[in-house]
């Protein structure tokens, strides 16, 4: 990979967390080329990553060994299909991080003979604590997924799907799951706050809360539910809270949300890659 020449199409803030954990893995930052049309954006890859950076995304398209589609989906078919002269010749491995593109778009758009993974990146990758998953077809080689899951482990987790309809559900789950959870912790903090604590006590301990939760979760080698009887003693506050959870039927308002959001999903992947 240190010998690879990556260049990214888009310099927006997921680009920027993908460069500096690659950075950050050993990638030297000369290997690193983005193509971005602001000039002021520019200026700051170059001088925050001392990356290289061009404003045409064909220029950097042909110097490219793998290339990273990070533009917005409403704008991916314009970009895509602009980059196919330039990939036609050197054929490099392209990761699109444009949610909701399924394959069938991508590989159309940019040529059929150029290998294609679409990546299902989340928010806390720009802090290194993403999740995020990966799906590539058969003309994909086994060279090349590692070289695309390298990539994407430079902001944390990531995982390969056997189908890309999976993508729908994984979107539902780790894309728009962060929010969930602020959500979540925006409704504990405003209760705390009316049960009459203080703004800044009660912002702190949910946080802290949420991430011991999520600490624990992970550490430990029991599974949710054995975590949280372990913390919920019969006849107690606990137990108390999550009955009331429970009566309002919480797992199921979950589960309708998350359908809803794969729902979606597959409206906007018909949508936005259509003809």
């Amino acid at each position: 990979m240190n010998t690879k020449i990556l260049a990214f199409i888009g310099g927006g803030n997921m680009a920027s967390a993908l460069i500096n954990g690659l950075i950050e893995d050993g990638i030297p930052p000369q290997n690193i080329l983005v193509a971005e049309p602001d000039e002021k954006r520019r200026e700051q890859l170059a001088t925050r990553f001392g990356i290289r950076t061009v404003a045409d995304n064909s220029e950097a398209a042909t110097q490219a060994d793998i290339l990273i589609l990070a533009v917005k989906p409403q704008a991916l078919k314009e970009v895509a299909t602009a980059l196919a002269p330039a990939l036609a010749q050197k054929k490099p491995l392209c990761l699109s991080i444009a949610a909701g593109i399924r394959h069938t778009s991508l590989q159309r758009w940019l040529g059929e003979d150029i290998p294609v993974v679409r990546v299902m990146p989340n928010t806390p990758a720009m802090i290194k604590a993403g999740a995020s998953g990966l799906y590539a077809p058969g003309n994909v080689s086994e060279t090349q997924r590692n070289q695309a899951e390298h990539i994407v482990r430079a902001t944390g987790i990531a995982i390969w799907l056997d189908n890309e309809n999976q993508m729908d559900a994984l979107t539902a789950v780790s894309g728009s799951g962060p929010a969930y959870f602020f959500l979540f912790m925006e409704a504990m903090e405003h209760s705390a706050r009316k049960l009459g604590l203080g703004e800044k006590t009660a912002h702190l301990l949910v946080l802290q809360t949420a991430l011991g939760a999520a600490r624990m979760a992970m550490e430990s080698a029991n599974d949710l539910e054995e975590l949280r009887n372990s913390v919920t003693s019969p006849g107690g506050t606990t137990e108390k809270a999550l009955a009331t959870f429970q009566e309002h039927r919480l797992e199921q308002l979950v589960e309708k949300a998350m359908t809803a959001a794969r729902d979606r999903s597959i409206a906007l992947s018909e949508s936005l890659g259509a003809d």
